[in-house]
This record gives structure tokens, C-alpha cells and sequence, in this order.
């Protein structure tokens, strides 16, 4: 009897485990059912690989954004100086690499859609003249390819360890030299520009000396004597007018004033003039002044067709310093003033008269609004 009732226990206890209830016979079913047609649907509470991967990334860039505020103020509170040049360097940064993204989707589109650099608008041929080094077309001399040389230096004397020290020492006694415009500061920015204005204003005068010296060559007595009465009213500190330089086209346009028959020294003193270096062969310095006058040509006249008055007061002063203007220190309804000017020039000259438009650099921009010190 006690046996029965101890085997009726265990029987009663082991149903209990065994039988399947609702729930769990609708567990196996699904389980089955996935064996036997494939895995069972993820459930929609649970999110995807991808919104994981969403969600990782926008924790770290928020983190990221944070610990960066907190180390901005900590340098502007305790290191001032220190976070002016640190601030400036990351602008140049930025900047350097906008630049390139620009330039890059400009040189895209031009490949597309076969487009010669002087079809292309002013800005972005502007932008191609800053930034691009010689490349598929060769007559845009860039800035770029001077801003690498200096990069590469850098790069090349930090390689030695910790020589990086003795770059930042370099750099901070020497920023003209080793640092490319982006990392300049404004004040530097200013003051760099009027450094490579005074080079290029010792050249003036000597260009001014050649051009008398080439009077008696000229066989036309009506040109001689507007050349010499030009070179006269310069001297004395007068602007030129425009017809006064205009009326000297034909006498840019072969012998004795043509770009092939200038002689080597007044090369060398037109390729100061255009902030190049002047210690090359006579034939090499006169390839880069043909192709760079060609360039500045070209982008007067998209600036024609765009307008003077698109222009921001940034650009008008850039247009007047590439054209020999010091417009650092100069207002810019006078910057328009000139550079209207010398657009009226630029546009009236042909191809075979573009070495008044080289020498334009000197005769328009000598006396105006007494720059001439």
C-alpha cells in the first residue's frame, strides 16, 4: 500500500514536468517549424546590426564633440596664447582641405565634360589659379605647388626622433617661410603681403629704366615720344590715364618690347615684378611671364563678363594684389576704382599685345594714390 501510493507520487510529480502545457507545446511547434522551414523571424523589438553600428557612432562623435569643448576651454582659460595659434592652425586645417575638395570637384567637372580652363567662370578659374600646382593644364601656375615645398621641408627635417620640437621652434620664429597662408594669422597675413609687395616695388624703378633704353629703338617717332612722355610722368609721380598706356599697344606687340626680344635683365626685373624667381635661364623666364600674363588675361575676362560689382571687398583686394596693386592698406571703392581700370586694358589688348599687359603691372600700379613711398 505504501509502495502504490509512493509510485503514484513519483507518477503524479513526473506528469506534472512531462505533460506539455499550452504555452509550451506552442514554443515546440515554432521550434519545429523553424527546423523544418528556416530560422524564425527576428522579433521587431530587436535592432538591426546597422542601428547598432548607428547608435555606436553617434555616442563616440557625441562623446568626442564634448571631451573637444572641454579641452578648448581648458587652453582658452589656462593657455590663451597658446590656443590663439592652436585655433588657427585647426582653421588653416579646414580650410586647406575645403580647398582641395573644391578643387578636385572643379577639375571633375572639367574632365566630364571636356572644359578648357579659360571656359570655366572666374571664381573657379581663380580658385584653380590658388590652389592648383601644374597638372594636366600647364598655364595654371598655382600657390599649391610653393604651400607642398613647404610642407615636404617640414616633413622631411621631422623625420629624425624628436626633431618635430625643433619644427614647431622653426615655425614659430619663422612663419613666412615655412608656414603656408591658411596658418597665417590676420595681422601676419597683412604684414606678409606688404613684405612681398616692397620685392616686387625695388623692381619699378629698373623696369622703368629699361623701357628709356629701348626709346631709340623704336622706329615710329609718335610712339617715341608717347613712351618717353609715359616714362616721364611715372617718374614724377603722376598715374597714367588709360589711352596714355593704350596708345602704346603697337610698341608692345614686336621689337624692341615684345616678350621674345626683351633683354635677359629686364626678364629678371619683369620676374620680380610678378614675385618669381629671376635666377633662371632667360628662355625659362620667359615661358613662365608668357604663360602667367596669359592666365591673368584670361581671368580679366571672365571678371569682365561677371562684374566688378559681384565681387566680395575679399576678392577685389586679392584681384588687385595678383595685378600688382598693394590693396592692403587701400579702400576698396578705390580697389574697384583701379581694378576697373585695368580691366579696361586687359580687355582691349590681343595676344600678341600682352606684354603692355605685363608691364601694365608697373606702369598702372606705381603712383596710384601715392603708393609710390
Amino acid at each position: 500500500m505504501a509502495l502504490s501510493r509512493v509510485c503514484w507520487a513519483r507518477s503524479a510529480v513526473w506528469g506534472s514536468v512531462v505533460t506539455p502545457g499550452h504555452f509550451f507545446t506552442r514554443r515546440l511547434q515554432l521550434g519545429r517549424s523553424g527546423l523544418a522551414w528556416g530560422a524564425p523571424r527576428s522579433s521587431k523589438l530587436h535592432l538591426s546590426p546597422k542601428a547598432d553600428v548607428k547608435n555606436l557612432m553617434s555616442y563616440v562623435v557625441t562623446k568626442t564633440k564634448a571631451i573637444n569643448g572641454k579641452y578648448h576651454r581648458f587652453l582658452g582659460r589656462h593657455f590663451p596664447r597658446f590656443y590663439v595659434l592652436y585655433t588657427i592652425f585647426i582653421k588653416g586645417l579646414q580650410m586647406l582641405w575645403a580647398d582641395a575638395k573644391k578643387a578636385r570637384r572643379i577639375k571633375t567637372n572639367m574632365w566630364k565634360h571636356n572644359i578648357k580652363f579659360h571656359q570655366l567662370p572666374y571664381r573657379e578659374m581663380e580658385h584653380l589659379r590658388q590652389v592648383w600646382a601644374r597638372g594636366r593644364y600647364p598655364e595654371v601656375h598655382g600657390e599649391f605647388r610653393q604651400d607642398v615645398t613647404k610642407c615636404l621641408f617640414l616633413g622631411i627635417i621631422s623625420i629624425p626622433p624628436f626633431a618635430n620640437y625643433l619644427v614647431f621652434l622653426l615655425m614659430y620664429l619663422f612663419p613666412r617661410q615655412l608656414l603656408i597662408r591658411h596658418f597665417w594669422t590676420p595681422k601676419q597675413q597683412t604684414d606678409f603681403l606688404d613684405i612681398y609687395h616692397a620685392f616686387r616695388k625695388q623692381s619699378h624703378p629698373e623696369i622703368i629704366s629699361y623701357l628709356e633704353k629701348v626709346i631709340p629703338l623704336i622706329s615710329e617717332a609718335g610712339l617715341r615720344w608717347h613712351l618717353t612722355d609715359l616714362c616721364t610722368k611715372i617718374q614724377r609721380g603722376t598715374h597714367p590715364a588709360i589711352h596714355d598706356i593704350l596708345a602704346l599697344r603697337e610698341c608692345f606687340s614686336n621689337h624692341p618690347l615684345g616678350v621674345n626680344q626683351l633683354q635677359a635683365l629686364h626678364v629678371k626685373a619683369l620676374s620680380r615684378a610678378m614675385l618669381l624667381t629671376s635666377y633662371l635661364p632667360p628662355p625659362l623666364l620667359r615661358h613662365r611671364l608668357k604663360t602667367r600674363t596669359t592666365v591673368i588675361h584670361q581671368l580679366d575676362k571672365a571678371l569682365a563678363k561677371l562684374g566688378i560689382g559681384q565681387l566680395t571687398a575679399q576678392e577685389v583686394k586679392s584681384a588687385c594684389y595678383l595685378r600688382g596693386l598693394n590693396s592692403t592698406h587701400i579702400g576698396e571703392d578705390r580697389c574697384r576704382t583701379w581694378l576697373g581700370e585695368w580691366l579696361q586694358i586687359s580687355c582691349s589688348l590681343k595676344e600678341t599685345e600682352l606684354s603692355l599687359l605685363l608691364h601694365n603691372v608697373v606702369l598702372l600700379s606705381t603712383n596710384y594714390l601715392g603708393t609710390r613711398r
